[in-house]
């Protein structure tokens, strides 16, 4: 099986080149996030089976603008279902509302109706159907990120294959760590910079799932890995890699080929 996962970047300019790097690409599972309701209607036309919803609501200038998560796949959908997450926006602090307003310019905006997907596929090799999530977690808080993680792993059985997509927004360099004060988090926080992946892998090795792209860079403005496949070890990984372009999108493509 071969995955990708994308945030495609909701303001991205490239987006015809970036529709013609999906539609030639071979692919059994394609994850993206911060798809705008125009580039959804063009993939819904590819002949793969599809899952969307609503991953975010940005409210700018009294508009609503939203933006989708969506699986697109090879193999037949027999389910599938959102993991509603939580609204902070009442809880950020007076400078995290602040930045906001002062970055609306570069895409920041007050936001609601925050959720996430999965859907259980039928395929043929696999005696159950596998349940793919995508995720996009928010950017803010460490301890946010763990508790939606979390909150989308209640969705899962042990006993089913899995593989786990999306933006975790895993913020691990120290010139940009900052960002977790400022958008809501705790002083230490912003100076503990590796603690955060350390306890998200903790979570991982808990949910017995592999981290497929480990240590590798898939946003190079954080200098961290934001982008994630993560597969159940009822599978082994042949191969991982991070596409080298990011196609209008401040978040490289990640693939992985497992078995």
């Amino acid at each position: 099986m071969k995955i990708y996962s994308w945030n495609i970047l909701f303001r991205n300019q490239e987006l015809d080149r970036a529709f013609d790097f999906i539609a030639e690409t071979t692919f059994d599972i394609f994850c993206l996030q911060e798809v705008p309701e125009g580039f959804l209607r063009r993939l819904q036309k590819l002949p793969y089976f599809i899952a969307y919803r609503i991953e975010v609501e940005r409210i700018i200038d009294g508009d609503v603008h939203p933006h989708y998560v969506v699986i697109l796949s090879k193999y037949p959908i027999a389910a599938q279902g959102e993991i509603p997450l939580p609204d902070y926006q009442e809880l950020l602090p007076l400078r995290s509302r602040a930045f906001i307003r002062l970055m609306r310019p570069f895409g920041f905006a007050k936001i609601r109706n925050r959720r996430a997907i999965y859907a259980d596929l039928r395929v043929p090799s696999v005696p159950r159907t596998v349940r793919v999530f995508n995720l996009h977690l928010i950017l803010a808080s460490p301890e946010w990120r763990l508790k939606e993680f979390e909150t989308a792993m209640a969705e899962r059985d042990p006993s089913r294959p899995t593989i786990v997509c999306g933006d975790f927004n895993t913020i691990e360099s120290p010139h940009i760590s900052s960002i977790n004060w400022i958008l809501g988090g705790k002083p230490h926080e912003a100076v503990l910079y590796t603690r955060e992946r350390t306890r998200m892998e903790e979570r991982f090795v808990a949910h017995e799932l592999q981290n497929v792209l480990r240590d590798n860079v898939t946003h190079p403005l954080s200098r961290s890995q934001l982008d994630h496949i993560l597969v159940s070890h009822s599978f082994s990984i042949k191969s991982a890699e991070v596409i080298p372009d990011r196609i209008g999108s401040d978040h490289h493509p990640v693939r992985a080929e497992i078995a």
